[in-house]
């Protein structure tokens, strides 16, 4: 994380449903900003400017928040969509230092292509990792290219950048591979689920 990561935030004073969309039909996104034993703060940032910073750097970016003239580093911690329309509704954000360590939730991404006549099912999207605050990574990628039915990838089994703990079960499953249906037997169940309904 650098310093580009800047974003202007100001302090909002008002609270409550009516106060949030005024500060969304401002522009802003409402947010609360807590952690290290201090009172949550209410804050308006710049939603164009925060969302270009989860493009760029996902959604454990660390942000580097000016208030009222004084920086502070903080963690999205979590970011509420609208489900239909796509803009952020709200943003959790927590208090981190240099150096510390935090437990966060990254996407697990597969690349490649599993071996032929298989079917890969991802039984788990993200897992929880700990890492210093500045170097969570943004995703955390499997490959499965050619890998056989049979094979299951856990928790345990990911290869974790430097620095990178698992904060998870190690025994969580991640990647399940298994034989595909024949068509043959994908027929049959058809035919079988047909006569069941007659």
């Amino acid at each position: 994380m650098s310093d580009v990561n800047l974003l202007e935030a100001t302090v909002r004073t008002e609270f409550g449903k009516g106060a949030a969309r005024r500060t969304r039909r401002a522009g802003n996104v409402p947010a609360v900003l807590y952690g290290h034993q201090t009172d949550p703060q209410h804050l308006a940032v710049d939603a164009q400017a925060f969302a270009a910073i989860l493009r760029q750097h996902g959604a454990n970016a660390v942000i580097n928040l000016v208030i009222e003239g004084k920086q502070q580093l903080a963690l999205t911690k979590s970011v509420v969509m609208h489900p239909i329309r796509r803009y952020i509704e709200h943003a959790d954000l927590l208090i981190v230092q240099r150096g510390e360590q935090v437990t966060a939730e990254v996407p697990v991404t597969l690349t490649g292509e599993a071996g032929p006549g298989t079917l890969v099912t991802q039984e788990l999207t993200t897992v929880a990792v700990s890492a210093d605050a500045l170097n969570l990574p943004e995703s955390i990628e499997v490959n499965i290219h050619n890998l056989a039915a049979g094979t299951q990838i856990t928790a345990g089994a990911l290869e974790l950048p430097s620095g990178v703990s698992l904060a998870d079960n190690p025994e969580l499953l991640i990647v399940n591979i298994i034989e595909a249906p024949s068509a043959a037997a994908t027929g049959e169940a058809e035919a079988a689920e047909a006569e069941s309904a007659e």
